[in-house]
């Protein structure tokens, strides 16, 4: 009798200690938002609408935004976990390309939320300045100003690739998570380089299929660690209740 009553109390104390707030379980949980930022960075290139005016004001055009919005709101949390555990071991490296990678989530958050909020307002107050918005990503000419806008998207284009190659190269040096998504993150991140000129947009949506790969398999392996088993010795009415049932 007295050898259930401290199991019990026992397993109620583990699972407390699972559902407690730790460094640990949260970055197993930012694991989770890394799967979600990969699965929804190749999802939104499947489904996402012609970069033309008639799409914008599209039902499709805004759940893509919205989910692209998400994505990166997952993506930052989910890197800021790959990177927390391997902070050592990652270096200068890994610092380096966890600061550009988030830049570009954050930068291209904001992208994703003029075109989810603002975009389908102005197509038909001010289409030539959503015609010159969408020209910026794929390549058209404007002749609507547009300010610093196009200067950022390629900054993050420039982020993109240098801060995914450098954490991908951190991660695949550090070997603590596993070592082909980070090989799989850096040469996904350099495709477009190789391929982008021979595939024309929006078909070169295909080069985004590699990194949401390997974002989703590091978030994955993430939240599948088991994490270590600490014993705090620390003398509250819990532990005394435990020592008096094993004394009975």
């Amino acid at each position: 009798m007295n050898a259930n009553r401290q199991t019990t109390v026992i397993k109620g104390n583990n699972q407390e200690s699972k559902m407690k707030i730790t460094a640990s379980n949260l970055i197993r949980w930012a694991g989770l938002a890394a799967m979600g930022a990969g699965i929804l960075f190749i999802a939104i290139q499947a489904i996402h609408p012609l970069d033309i005016l008639s799409s914008v004001t599209t039902a499709r055009w805004a759940i893509v935004h919205y989910l692209g919005v998400a994505m990166c709101f997952f993506g930052l949390l989910g890197l800021a976990g790959l990177y927390a555990r391997q902070v050592e071991e990652a270096g200068w490296l890994g610092l380096a390309g966890y600061l550009l990678f988030s830049l570009f989530w954050a930068l291209t958050m904001a992208f994703q939320f003029i075109e989810a909020f603002i975009s389908p307002v102005l197509a038909t107050e001010a289409p030539q300045f959503v015609e010159g918005f969408l020209g910026i990503v794929t390549g058209a000419t404007s002749e609507m100003n547009l300010g610093a806008l196009p200067a950022v998207y390629m900054l993050t284009g420039l982020l993109y690739l240098l801060g995914g190659l450098l954490f991908g190269i951190a991660t695949f040096r550090a070997g603590i998570l596993p070592r082909w998504a980070g090989g799989l993150l850096a040469v996904g991140i350099v495709l477009p380089l190789l391929g982008s000129p021979l595939v024309p947009h929006p078909f070169d949506r295909i080069f985004a299929v590699p990194v949401g790969l390997a974002l989703a398999w590091l978030g994955y392996a993430l939240w599948s660690e088991r994490g270590e088993t600490v014993t705090e010795l620390v003398p509250d009415r819990r532990s005394l209740q435990l020592r008096q049932i094993g004394a009975e």
